[in-house]
Order: C-alpha cells, then structure tokens, then sequence
C-alpha cells in the first residue's frame, strides 16, 4: 500500500513539475482576444516571467499543492527557465539555459532532479554542442549521446515553443524532442475557443490538447488565455484509470 502511494505521489509530483508545462514568456499582456494571431517582433519577443499554479490530484482521495516556475534573461540573449516544486514528499529542480534565436528556442544546458522520502532520486542532464552536433547527457546513471536534429529541443525547451507558437497563430505543433536518451516526437493541436473562470475572472481561452493514437485512453488538455498574454491557465490530464490531474493559475508576474 505504501509503495502504491508513493507512486501515486510521484505521478503527482511530476505533473506538478510540469506546471509550467507552456507558461507564458513573451509580449504585453492584454493582446486582443486570440481569434486573430499575431505577427513580427511582438510575437517573437521574450519578457521574463514568475508564475505559480496550484496543483490537485484525484485517484480516490485529493491531494493538493503548488509549483513555481521562473524565466531570467541573462547577457548576451541567454535566457535561464526554472521549476521548483518543494513538498513533504519530494522536491524537484528542473532548469534550462537556451538561446532565443528568431523565435525559436535553441537549448544549451538542462538539468533535471528529482529527490525526496521513499523515493529514489532520479537526475537527468543534456548538454547541446551545436557547432559539433551532438548532444550528450546521463539519464538515471546511464550516459548518451546523440546527433541534433535541427530544431531539437529538450523536456523544457518544447513547453516553452509550444507557447509562443500558439501565441504566433500555429494550430498543430510537433516537436522532437530529446528525453531519457532518445528522441520523442510530441504532437499538440488547438481544438476550440472555450470561455473559462479563473481566480473569479472569466476568460476566453484557446483549448489545445496534446495529440495521441486514436486508442489511447489518456487526454492531456490545455487551456491558454489570450487577454493574459497566453498564460496557461487551466491544465487537466485524464488517466485510463479515470483519475484526473489538474492544474490552475494561483498568479503570475510578467516582464518583472
């Protein structure tokens, strides 16, 4: 029963780091409605940004916590993107170093740790030599190295494209991405404009859902606000047991 909890918590956990999961990064707040994508500079620019969301799980009891998530512009275009999820149970650091590069994220250095009571740490690490083309790193202890594709990106780095590629009026995004030593491809697709009420504020949003084989039972849905500069303000993950993980906008800080 204990283990079964524990891993319960873990699936917890991780979606919680995942909070973040496309946050918003870029341009004024209060940009227009969101029918209308929008174009030039103001789509591809990046303001630093401070978020926290509340995070809830049920799967035969409720669980309840909250996650932050932070990105820094550095000198000379390098951006530093941050998670931190602390809890009784575990903590987890999750970060990125990239370049902002004509409205792409271009990564350079991620790291990932997970560490806690019960719970066997896991670490995972990619560092991104693009003049040589390869990308290197450990998962769980095991080293790897792989050639880059172009636009390769990391499990922070496509959150962070996902985004601003909503934002910039795409409405069926894939990415490849490299995680635990190989590479995944992720499919993500805007499916409607749905009117949600967060923090006692009704909000027209773009709902988006992370795209899957036709027999998965698994839905993972998003929830972007225009009005809000794209802030993610509502997510939910549906197991094929029927659970549910949910997280909502707690608050957020744009361009310090």
């Amino acid at each position: 029963m204990m283990k079964s909890l524990v891993t319960v918590l873990i699936h917890y956990l991780l979606l919680a780091a995942l909070l973040g999961i496309y946050p918003a990064t870029a341009a004024d707040s209060g940009t227009g409605s969101g029918a209308e994508p929008e174009t030039g500079a103001q789509s591809s620019s990046l303001l630093p940004l401070e978020v926290s969301y509340k995070a809830s799980m049920e799967k035969g009891f409720a669980l309840s916590g909250e996650a932050r998530r932070t990105l820094q512009e550095r000198s000379g275009g390098i951006w530093h993107y941050q998670t931190d999820v602390d809890s009784l149970i575990a903590d987890i650091d999750e970060s990125l170093i990239f370049r902002w590069e004509d409205g792409q994220v271009v990564p350079l250095r991620y790291r990932y740790s997970l560490s806690g009571f019960m719970i066997k740490d896991r670490k995972q690490a990619i560092d991104f030599d693009w003049d040589n083309g390869v990308a290197t790193g450990h998962h769980r202890g095991r080293k790897f190295s792989l050639a880059l594709e172009e636009g390769a990106l990391d499990p922070m780095g496509y959150q962070l494209q996902l985004r601003q590629d909503i934002k910039a009026g795409q409405r069926d995004m894939t990415y490849r991405v490299i995680d635990k030593g190989r590479y995944d491809t992720d499919r993500f697709a805007v499916i409607d404009e749905e009117t949600l009420t967060s923090n006692g504020e009704r909000l027209t949003t773009l709902k988006a859902e992370k795209v899957r084989d036709d027999d998965s039972k698994r839905k993972t849905l998003m929830w972007f606000a225009p009005d809000q500069d794209y802030l993610l303000v509502r997510l939910l993950q549906i197991e094929p047991d029927g659970s549910e993980y949910e997280i909502s906008l707690a608050e957020a800080r744009l361009g310090g």
